[in-house]
Protein backbone atom coordinates (compact mmCIF):
# COMPACT_ATOMS: atom_id res chain seq x y z
CA UNK A 1 0.00 0.00 0.00
CA UNK A 2 1.28 3.64 -0.69
CA UNK A 3 0.08 7.09 -0.84
CA UNK A 4 -0.25 9.04 -3.84
CA UNK A 5 -0.19 12.89 -4.48
CA UNK A 6 -3.32 12.70 -5.29
CA UNK A 7 -4.50 10.80 -1.62
CA UNK A 8 -2.43 12.79 -0.11
CA UNK A 9 -4.04 15.43 -1.25
CA UNK A 10 -7.60 14.70 0.22
CA UNK A 11 -6.18 12.99 3.08
CA UNK A 12 -4.80 16.82 3.49
CA UNK A 13 -8.02 18.42 2.42
CA UNK A 14 -10.00 16.42 5.35
CA UNK A 15 -7.69 17.44 7.98
CA UNK A 16 -8.49 21.06 7.05
CA UNK A 17 -12.40 20.50 7.22
CA UNK A 18 -11.97 18.45 10.44
CA UNK A 19 -10.30 21.56 12.17
CA UNK A 20 -12.22 24.65 10.31
CA UNK A 21 -15.05 25.21 12.44
CA UNK A 22 -16.61 27.45 10.39
CA UNK A 23 -17.14 25.02 7.26
CA UNK A 24 -20.27 23.43 8.59
CA UNK A 25 -19.29 24.02 11.98
CA UNK A 26 -17.98 21.72 14.44
CA UNK A 27 -20.44 19.39 14.21
CA UNK A 28 -19.59 18.55 11.21
CA UNK A 29 -16.16 18.75 11.11
CA UNK A 30 -14.51 18.55 14.77
CA UNK A 31 -16.97 16.55 16.24
CA UNK A 32 -17.74 14.23 13.02
CA UNK A 33 -15.31 14.12 10.41
CA UNK A 34 -12.68 14.85 12.64
CA UNK A 35 -13.90 11.63 14.82
CA UNK A 36 -11.18 8.88 14.51
CA UNK A 37 -13.98 6.36 13.87
CA UNK A 38 -15.31 8.49 11.15
CA UNK A 39 -11.97 9.55 10.09
CA UNK A 40 -11.15 6.01 9.68
CA UNK A 41 -13.90 5.44 7.26
CA UNK A 42 -12.93 8.03 5.23
CA UNK A 43 -9.27 7.13 4.96
CA UNK A 44 -10.19 3.42 4.10
CA UNK A 45 -12.10 4.83 1.40
CA UNK A 46 -9.19 6.93 0.41
CA UNK A 47 -6.26 4.33 0.11
CA UNK A 48 -8.54 1.62 -0.92
CA UNK A 49 -8.71 -0.48 2.19
CA UNK A 50 -12.21 0.34 4.26
CA UNK A 51 -12.11 -2.77 6.71
CA UNK A 52 -8.65 -1.84 7.95
CA UNK A 53 -9.72 1.75 8.05
CA UNK A 54 -12.53 1.27 10.39
CA UNK A 55 -10.77 -1.10 12.40
CA UNK A 56 -7.57 1.01 12.75
CA UNK A 57 -9.98 4.21 13.63
CA UNK A 58 -12.65 2.27 16.16
CA UNK A 59 -8.97 1.18 18.14
CA UNK A 60 -7.79 4.99 18.32
CA UNK A 61 -11.41 6.13 18.70
CA UNK A 62 -11.62 4.69 22.10
CA UNK A 63 -8.95 6.52 23.60
CA UNK A 64 -10.13 9.56 22.12
CA UNK A 65 -13.28 8.78 22.89
CA UNK A 66 -14.28 11.49 25.46
CA UNK A 67 -11.64 14.29 23.92
CA UNK A 68 -12.66 17.75 24.53
CA UNK A 69 -10.89 21.40 24.26
CA UNK A 70 -12.56 23.20 27.48
CA UNK A 71 -11.94 26.55 26.66
CA UNK A 72 -9.72 25.96 23.39
CA UNK A 73 -7.35 23.76 25.59
CA UNK A 74 -5.98 20.56 23.47
CA UNK A 75 -3.78 17.60 24.99
CA UNK A 76 -4.29 16.35 21.44
CA UNK A 77 -5.95 17.27 18.08
CA UNK A 78 -7.90 15.27 15.56
CA UNK A 79 -6.81 16.76 12.81
CA UNK A 80 -3.50 14.67 13.09
CA UNK A 81 -4.78 11.87 14.75
CA UNK A 82 -7.45 11.51 12.43
CA UNK A 83 -6.02 12.01 9.00
CA UNK A 84 -2.16 11.36 9.65
CA UNK A 85 -1.85 8.82 12.51
CA UNK A 86 -4.36 6.73 10.63
CA UNK A 87 -3.03 6.82 7.21
CA UNK A 88 0.90 6.46 8.62
CA UNK A 89 -1.21 3.17 10.96
CA UNK A 90 -2.43 1.43 7.87
CA UNK A 91 0.93 1.98 5.97
CA UNK A 92 2.76 -0.03 8.21
CA UNK A 93 -0.19 -2.58 8.96
CA UNK A 94 -0.52 -3.48 5.38
CA UNK A 95 3.41 -3.71 4.93
CA UNK A 96 3.44 -6.16 7.57
CA UNK A 97 0.69 -8.40 6.14
CA UNK A 98 -1.83 -7.68 8.70
CA UNK A 99 -5.59 -6.85 8.26
CA UNK A 100 -5.98 -4.60 11.15
CA UNK A 101 -8.04 -7.15 13.07
CA UNK A 102 -4.98 -8.05 14.78
CA UNK A 103 -4.23 -6.68 18.23
CA UNK A 104 -0.55 -5.70 17.18
CA UNK A 105 -1.95 -3.56 13.75
CA UNK A 106 -4.46 -1.99 16.48
CA UNK A 107 -1.95 -1.21 19.42
CA UNK A 108 0.62 0.04 16.67
CA UNK A 109 -2.65 2.65 15.23
CA UNK A 110 -3.09 3.94 19.40
CA UNK A 111 0.65 4.51 19.54
CA UNK A 112 0.94 5.99 16.18
CA UNK A 113 -2.41 8.69 16.85
CA UNK A 114 -1.05 9.22 20.26
CA UNK A 115 2.49 10.18 18.76
CA UNK A 116 1.09 12.48 15.56
CA UNK A 117 -1.39 13.80 18.20
CA UNK A 118 1.05 15.86 19.97
CA UNK A 119 2.23 17.10 16.72
CA UNK A 120 -1.40 18.32 16.40
CA UNK A 121 -1.24 20.23 19.36
CA UNK A 122 1.61 22.78 17.46
CA UNK A 123 -0.75 22.84 14.36
CA UNK A 124 -3.61 23.63 16.60
CA UNK A 125 -2.07 26.48 18.21
CA UNK A 126 -0.08 27.54 15.13
CA UNK A 127 -3.44 28.00 13.52
CA UNK A 128 -5.17 29.70 16.24
CA UNK A 129 -2.70 32.08 16.13
CA UNK A 130 -2.31 32.83 12.63
CA UNK A 131 -6.24 33.85 12.56
CA UNK A 132 -5.28 36.18 15.38
CA UNK A 133 -3.91 38.06 12.34
CA UNK A 134 -6.75 38.40 10.52
CA UNK A 135 -9.16 39.29 13.12
CA UNK A 136 -6.38 42.00 14.15
CA UNK A 137 -6.92 43.49 10.76
CA UNK A 138 -10.80 43.03 10.94
CA UNK A 139 -10.91 44.78 14.02
CA UNK A 140 -9.55 47.51 12.53
CA UNK A 141 -11.87 47.61 9.05
CA UNK A 142 -14.58 47.37 11.96
CA UNK A 143 -12.83 50.58 13.47
CA UNK A 144 -13.25 52.00 10.28
CA UNK A 145 -16.79 51.65 9.17
CA UNK A 146 -15.95 48.37 7.29
CA UNK A 147 -18.41 46.20 8.28
CA UNK A 148 -18.15 43.93 4.82
CA UNK A 149 -14.76 43.05 5.49
CA UNK A 150 -16.01 40.70 8.17
CA UNK A 151 -16.96 38.14 5.57
CA UNK A 152 -13.11 37.38 4.38
CA UNK A 153 -11.97 37.29 8.33
CA UNK A 154 -14.83 34.35 8.82
CA UNK A 155 -14.81 32.45 5.53
CA UNK A 156 -11.95 33.30 3.32
CA UNK A 157 -8.35 34.39 5.53
CA UNK A 158 -8.78 31.24 7.24
CA UNK A 159 -8.29 28.70 4.49
CA UNK A 160 -4.69 30.33 4.77
CA UNK A 161 -4.03 29.12 8.23
CA UNK A 162 -5.53 25.96 7.67
CA UNK A 163 -3.59 25.15 4.08
CA UNK A 164 -0.65 26.17 6.42
CA UNK A 165 -1.01 23.89 9.24
CA UNK A 166 -3.31 21.40 8.30
CA UNK A 167 -3.19 21.03 4.61
CA UNK A 168 0.74 21.23 4.05
CA UNK A 169 2.09 19.20 6.81
CA UNK A 170 -0.42 16.45 6.53
CA UNK A 171 0.29 16.00 3.17
CA UNK A 172 3.95 16.03 3.01
CA UNK A 173 4.11 13.16 5.77
CA UNK A 174 0.93 11.32 4.19
CA UNK A 175 2.91 11.49 0.88
CA UNK A 176 6.19 10.54 2.72
CA UNK A 177 5.09 8.25 4.52
CA UNK A 178 5.60 4.88 2.71
CA UNK A 179 9.28 5.64 2.95
CA UNK A 180 8.91 6.76 6.98
CA UNK A 181 6.88 3.44 7.49
CA UNK A 182 10.09 1.68 5.77
CA UNK A 183 12.20 3.38 7.87
CA UNK A 184 10.59 1.98 11.01
CA UNK A 185 10.35 -1.04 9.72
CA UNK A 186 13.98 -1.42 9.05
CA UNK A 187 15.60 0.15 12.60
CA UNK A 188 12.86 -0.93 15.23
CA UNK A 189 12.20 -4.77 14.43
CA UNK A 190 8.52 -6.29 15.68
CA UNK A 191 10.94 -8.57 18.02
CA UNK A 192 12.79 -5.38 19.28
CA UNK A 193 12.60 -3.91 22.29
CA UNK A 194 11.07 -0.18 21.32
CA UNK A 195 8.76 -1.99 19.41
CA UNK A 196 7.78 -4.35 22.03
CA UNK A 197 7.21 -1.19 24.27
CA UNK A 198 5.02 0.52 21.66
CA UNK A 199 2.47 -2.18 21.70
CA UNK A 200 2.43 -2.33 25.46
CA UNK A 201 1.76 1.25 25.85
CA UNK A 202 -0.77 0.91 22.79
CA UNK A 203 -2.14 -1.67 24.52
CA UNK A 204 -2.49 0.22 27.91
CA UNK A 205 -3.86 4.22 26.07
CA UNK A 206 -7.33 2.67 25.27
CA UNK A 207 -8.06 1.96 29.42
CA UNK A 208 -7.43 6.36 30.06
CA UNK A 209 -9.62 7.09 27.37
CA UNK A 210 -12.14 4.77 28.66
CA UNK A 211 -11.81 6.23 32.36
CA UNK A 212 -11.85 9.68 30.94
CA UNK A 213 -15.30 8.55 30.00
CA UNK A 214 -16.01 7.14 32.98
CA UNK A 215 -14.89 10.08 34.56
CA UNK A 216 -17.27 12.54 33.03
CA UNK A 217 -20.72 10.12 32.92
CA UNK A 218 -20.17 8.51 36.10
CA UNK A 219 -21.90 10.33 38.71
CA UNK A 220 -23.24 7.65 41.71
CA UNK A 221 -21.69 4.10 41.96
CA UNK A 222 -25.14 2.65 40.28
CA UNK A 223 -23.85 3.97 37.65
CA UNK A 224 -21.47 1.19 36.77
CA UNK A 225 -24.25 -1.32 36.48
CA UNK A 226 -25.11 -0.13 33.19
CA UNK A 227 -21.54 0.05 32.20
CA UNK A 228 -20.22 -3.20 32.92
CA UNK A 229 -24.01 -4.80 31.26
CA UNK A 230 -22.09 -3.85 28.03
CA UNK A 231 -19.20 -5.87 29.13
CA UNK A 232 -20.92 -8.83 29.98
CA UNK A 233 -22.59 -8.66 26.68
CA UNK A 234 -20.12 -8.88 24.73
CA UNK A 235 -17.86 -11.53 27.04
CA UNK A 236 -20.91 -14.19 27.87
CA UNK A 237 -23.29 -13.40 25.14
CA UNK A 238 -20.59 -12.88 22.83
CA UNK A 239 -22.44 -9.89 20.84
CA UNK A 240 -20.58 -7.31 19.30
CA UNK A 241 -20.87 -3.53 19.21
CA UNK A 242 -23.55 -2.94 17.28
CA UNK A 243 -25.58 -5.59 19.06
CA UNK A 244 -24.88 -4.25 22.36
CA UNK A 245 -25.78 -0.63 21.66
CA UNK A 246 -28.87 -2.44 19.96
CA UNK A 247 -30.34 -3.83 23.05
CA UNK A 248 -28.97 -0.61 25.47
CA UNK A 249 -31.29 0.92 23.04
CA UNK A 250 -34.31 -0.94 24.45
CA UNK A 251 -32.84 -0.72 28.06
CA UNK A 252 -33.56 2.92 27.68
CA UNK A 253 -36.35 3.29 25.93
CA UNK A 254 -38.21 0.98 28.85
CA UNK A 255 -35.86 3.26 31.08
CA UNK A 256 -37.52 6.41 29.81
CA UNK A 257 -41.38 4.61 29.92
CA UNK A 258 -40.60 3.63 33.29
CA UNK A 259 -39.84 7.13 34.59
CA UNK A 260 -42.91 8.60 32.67
CA UNK A 261 -45.30 6.41 34.72
CA UNK A 262 -43.30 7.09 37.66
CA UNK A 263 -44.47 11.08 37.44
CA UNK A 264 -47.91 10.51 36.40
CA UNK A 265 -49.43 9.38 39.99
CA UNK A 266 -47.22 12.52 41.24
CA UNK A 267 -49.13 14.63 38.24
CA UNK A 268 -52.43 12.93 39.68
CA UNK A 269 -52.55 13.96 43.15
CA UNK A 270 -50.94 17.65 42.74
CA UNK A 271 -54.17 18.08 40.90
CA UNK A 272 -56.69 16.60 43.25
CA UNK A 273 -55.22 19.21 45.59
CA UNK A 274 -55.62 22.15 43.75
CA UNK A 275 -59.48 20.51 43.36
CA UNK A 276 -60.11 20.48 47.06
CA UNK A 277 -57.86 23.78 47.55
CA UNK A 278 -60.69 25.33 45.05
CA UNK A 279 -63.79 23.60 46.54
CA UNK A 280 -62.70 24.84 50.19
Amino acid sequence: MTINVVQAALLGLCACLSSMPGLGGTTFGNYTLGRPLVAGLVVGLILGNVPMGIMLGAAVQVVYIALVTPGGTVSADVRAISYIGIPLAMLYAAGMGWTGAESEAQNFAVTMAATVGTLGTVLFYGTATMNLIWQHWGMNQVDQGKLDSLYLVDWVFPWISHIVCSFIPTFIICLMGSSMVQVIKDYLPMDGLAMKTLFTVGSLLPSVGVAILLKQVISKPVDFLTFFFGFTLCAFMHLNLIGCAIVGGFFAIMNYNIRVLALRPVAAVGAAADDDEEDI
